[in-house]
């Protein structure tokens, strides 16, 4: 049987994985849901409506901001997030065509 070369590139690798651990936590989906329903909205009216508190909402917004996956825009003193489609559709696509093919492998 033949060994598979490896051929990774880490600083994707690093992107990637940035990016599924800001998708893979469920108040982070609870958050991206909100944002998506209200298009772009600000921080204060995301922490008060999913009754959470202040510091851990940020933090959370924070990981989504690094993994590319919402944009901020600031209104005087008011942060407003929005979601970056492109960013999440990349991610989305890219995880159901691993599954797919996880998939077709476990059949085969």
């Amino acid at each position: 049987m033949r060994k598979a070369k490896l051929n990774i590139n880490n600083e994707n690798l690093q992107v990637s994985s940035e990016i599924l651990r800001a998708l893979a936590h469920p108040l982070r989906l609870r958050i991206l849901g909100f944002i998506d329903s209200n298009e772009m909205i600000n921080v204060n009216k995301i922490y008060n409506t999913l009754k959470l508190e202040q510091s851990i909402t940020s933090q959370h917004l924070r990981i989504l901001r690094l993994a590319g996956l919402v944009e901020t825009e600031r209104d005087g003193k008011f942060i407003h997030y929005r979601i970056n489609y492109d960013k999440v559709g990349h991610a989305m696509k890219a995880i159901n065509t691993f599954l797919e093919e996880e998939n077709k492998a476990g059949k085969a």
